[in-house]
């Protein structure tokens, strides 16, 4: 399991597993927001917050996973992909645990912060190990594999949230965290491989990583994907951090049918991210991220018209919901392949810069969401509104420098397939 190797050496049924194991540990920063989202008014009450001091808690689990790639993509740099992600799992289950024993809303928001942290390792290494075996086009496609099988983990989460909050309560849905990051954990030491070989790690400590963000922060067309995606990100936290408290108090739904419209906005983001994977054979990354981007931004101007005529309902909000969600399986794989590409000898840096950039913006968001209270909608539909104008325009900048990228990056597509047929 420690020999590294290349990915295309690997058979079609080895391929597939790997693939499986990279998406479910991407999938973890999802797990750990999605599951809660149904939780949180009832949690609220059974600890005597506010509801802007719950919604918090999706805050600092999204800046835990800012802050811990910073840790995971240099070390893993150093230290090889696999042991470093090891131990992100085994802080990610024990912190789970913890969270059922919080007091309090104070306490519960900080072990979140760890618990995001630990979950970060399994977002950047995943898409360290991707810019291990692939670049450009090819791997755009395997991170479109990954953002299928991240796009089944709301449905799943979400509905099981609501499922567990019945059952045992506000803690219930970290006990099934603590369960998943068991599994995933026996997953990945049974099932991944080590990608890095020795002789292209990059030895040094804190100092050698600052050394080579600062020389990213020097790339213009890096920072640009960076930011763009921090802001198409920042239109999706909105939702995520505003969603559960306006359908269930501006809209009037359970806490069961809210689970139901964030499962079906999941299942959006599975179906673009299939259509996405095929369209890369025939259409080029910055073509199709052009088409995503474009998408949002008219869905989140519809999510501002709902929110100032509620007399519209439910279904002039979720149906913009719904197109916002879809279009991150089309602007997160290429949008990462194109940034990753661009160096492929720092991967695990690159992509914990990257994955930091992105989420602190979002968190930035949340927190403005918190501030603003549950009783609009108003908050979070000027957040992803602005959020989704800026992403498009800061993308029509970038396109002259992307247009001059092309021929490395949009090569038409190997006859091999990267995963086998079903």
């Amino acid at each position: 399991m420690d020999a590294p190797s290349s990915f295309d050496a690997f058979s079609p049924r080895r391929r597939a597993v790997i693939i499986l194991v990279l998406g479910g540990v991407w999938t973890l920063g999802s797990f750990a927001t999605d599951l809660f989202l149904p939780a949180m008014p009832a949690a609220a009450k059974a600890l005597g917050a506010s509801e802007s001091a719950v919604a918090l808690n999706v805050t600092a689990v999204l800046v835990g996973l800012g802050l811990g790639q910073l840790l995971a993509g240099p070390v893993s740099d150093s230290r090889g992909r696999r042991p470093v992600l090891l131990a992100g799992l085994i802080v990610f289950c024990v912190a789970a645990l913890v969270c059922v024993l919080a007091p309090n809303v104070q306490v519960l928001v900080a072990v979140r912060l760890v618990q995001g942290m630990a979950a970060a390792f399994g977002n950047a290494i995943s898409n360290a190990v991707v810019a291990d075996y692939k670049q450009g086009r090819e791997a755009a496609r395997l991170l479109s594999w990954m953002v299928i099988i991240g796009g089944v983990v709301p449905i799943v989460a979400s509905l099981a949230g609501a499922q567990m909050l019945r059952l045992l309560g506000w803690p219930g849905p970290f006990y099934l965290l603590a369960a998943i990051g068991v599994l995933f954990l026996v997953f990945t030491a049974v099932g991944l491989p080590e990608s890095l070989p020795k002789e292209r790690r990059v030895p040094g400590g804190v100092r050698a990583s600052l050394r080579t963000m600062g020389n990213l922060s020097r790339d213009t067309v890096f920072m640009g994907y960076a930011l763009t995606a921090a802001l198409a990100y920042a239109t999706f936290f909105a939702y995520l951090a505003g969603s559960s408290f306006v359908y269930q108090h501006v809209y009037g739904v359970s806490p069961t049918t809210f689970s139901v419209l964030f499962a079906a906005n999941s299942l959006g983001m599975l179906v673009a991210g299939r259509l996405n994977h095929g369209l890369l054979a025939r259409f080029s990354p910055d073509l199709l991220l052009g088409a995503g981007l474009a998408a949002n931004a008219v869905a989140g101007a519809g999510v501002l018209v709902a929110a100032l005529s509620p007399g519209l309902g439910l279904w002039a909000m979720a149906v913009p919901m719904f197109v916002i969600v879809a279009t991150l399986g089309v602007i997160y794989p290429d949008l990462t392949a194109l940034a990753l590409s661009l160096h492929p000898e720092v991967a695990g840096t690159a992509a914990a810069y990257f994955g930091t950039l992105r989420l602190g913006l979002g968190a930035a968001a949340t927190l403005a969401i918190g501030i603003g209270g549950a009783a609009s909608a108003t908050p979070m539909a000027v957040q992803a509104v602005v959020s989704a104008v800026l992403a498009l325009a800061l993308f029509a900048v970038l396109s002259r420098h992307i247009r001059n990228q092309r021929l490395l990056l949009g090569l038409p597509e190997e006859a091999w397939s990267d995963v086998p047929p079903a």
